[in-house]
């Protein structure tokens, strides 16, 4: 083990190693039976001699600390518990704006028993094998240019592969030079709001919507509106006047999962030309539509470089990839790519490579297909049981596509969505979504959730309605 000592400027060399070695035991920096370097050893290291370090040992050894063994060297004992780390009021502290952003929230192990989250996918059918072929392929090749430092913008390969998978299912029309690799749409947000926007500027959100984005967008000190959604998505005539910005779910609104109109889109384009503002469309699980035909997105309609088109590998892959990717008009990427450069350089290579060779053998539209399926599956199901066994408590919302459906309530759903928790149900209140007005209503995710246990899950949250929870 490699221990820091620091003699510099003392004195009493041997009551210094004591107080150093002691403070990172009680710190727990060395752990309980970890072995301590030889004597002989960590006195040349530190330059002296070895009667010195042998002193301090045998004073903590004395105290309990330490423990020798004969033949096998010195060791820290099983009693030497760490101490808690000391409190104490600092006088740093961070901008207001991070006061109100909540913490992030707590991993999810052990899952729960029924798992109604939204926005998860079936990470029990990730193509593991595969996956683990790719990435050793291009470990074993001994690809040098993998393992240093990578092009902020995104593994070349991997960007030519998504700005065809975008161009082929999405009708996004964009060469790989308009492609940024992203950690995905929170990423996104941050690095264009870094670019486009300055302290105290306006920005606008769907009420109800995806909160990070908007968490980013205020941590940055942007005065952020929440706008209204209908049946036809957000009102733009909601939207504040002097607005710079507009995050919207166009093609799956989240929560609700409806579809923003063809005449909306239209009418938001419009708006954002005249008020010379961007907006971020967040595309983010329309590869798993199930009926009717998609609307194109508001990038395919965008004729005057107003939208950043933002997609995800989280809801169709894996939320641990932490790769997604925007296509945003050729007068940012120059700056985005800078933003990213500053931020945090650029995404696994290795990672981006197999997802590359992935996409290019055809194995992620497979896996699309056969998800699709699946999804389709529970999809219907959760329709059905809700419109069974729910007419007289919830009205689900119109959802032709994505990982997790709606319904709207006559009453506030949290206390019953705290009930659940407690009984190993894990969904989601549309209230939690909601930033101005009240929302009331349930969120189903399907995505996490075996087609098996849908029905028994509804029916015990069922009896938790009918027992007065809700």
């Amino acid at each position: 083990m490699e221990i820091h000592i620091d003699l510099t400027g003392t004195r009493g060399h041997r009551a210094a190693i004591y107080r150093q070695l002691r403070a990172a035991i009680l710190d727990g920096r060395i752990r309980p039976g970890e072995a301590l370097p030889p004597t002989r050893e960590l006195a040349q290291r530190l330059a002296v001699s070895r009667t010195t370090v042998s002193a301090a040992y045998d004073r903590l050894t004395a105290e309990g600390f330490l423990t020798g063994r004969v033949g096998a060297g010195t060791f820290v004992t099983a009693s030497a518990a760490a101490r808690p780390e000391p409190s104490h009021v600092s006088g740093v502290r961070p901008l207001p704006e991070w006061d109100a952003v909540p913490p992030p929230p707590a991993p999810f192990a052990p899952a729960p028993e029924f798992d109604f989250r939204p926005g998860v996918p079936d990470l029990t059918r990730f193509p593991f094998d595969t996956w683990r072929r790719l990435v050793t392929q291009r470990l074993r090749a001994g690809q040098a240019d993998l393992m240093t430092y990578g092009d902020p913008q995104g593994h070349a390969a991997l960007r030519a592969e998504i700005a065809r998978h975008a161009g082929v299912s999405r009708d996004v029309r964009a060469s790989a030079a308009r492609v940024v690799v992203t950690a995905g749409a929170q990423q996104t947000t941050d690095l264009v709001a870094r670019v486009l926007l300055r302290h105290g500027d306006l920005a606008a959100v769907e009420d109800p919507g995806y909160p990070p984005p908007r968490l980013v967008l205020e941590a940055r000190g942007v005065r952020v509106a929440p706008v209204p959604v209908d049946a036809e998505g957000i009102v733009v005539g909601a939207i504040p006047a002097g607005t710079r910005l507009v995050y919207v779910t166009p093609s799956h609104q989240y929560p609700l999962g409806l579809s923003m109109s063809l005449a909306r889109r239209l009418e938001l384009l419009d708006w954002a030309e005249r008020a010379d503002a961007v907006l971020v469309e967040d595309d983010y699980d329309t590869e798993f539509r199930y009926t009717g035909r998609p609307l194109e997105p508001l990038h395919s309609l965008d004729s005057r470089g107003r939208v950043v088109y933002v997609g995800s590998f989280s809801k169709v892959l894996s939320p641990a990839l932490r790769l997604g990717f925007l296509v945003a008009p050729p007068s940012l990427v120059p700056a985005l790519v800078k933003a990213r450069y500053l931020t945090d350089w650029h995404a696994p290579n290795v990672e981006q490579a197999a997802l590359a060779a992935f996409m290019a053998e055809g194995g992620f539209a497979r896996h699309i297909r056969r998800m699709r399926k699946v999804y389709r599956e529970r999809h219907e199901l959760l329709s059905a049981v809700l419109a069974r066994d729910f007419a007289d408590f919830l009205t689900p919302l119109p959802s032709t596509a994505g990982l997790h459906l709606s319904a709207a309530a006559g009453t506030d759903t949290r206390p019953l969505v705290r009930a659940a928790r407690r009984h190993g149900i894990r969904l989601y209140a549309l209230g939690d979504f909601a930033v101005a007005g009240p929302r009331h209503g349930l969120v189903f995710g399907y995505g996490a959730v075996a087609a098996e246990r849908i029905e028994p899950g509804l029916a015990r949250l069922r009896a938790l309605v009918d027992g007065g929870t809700a």
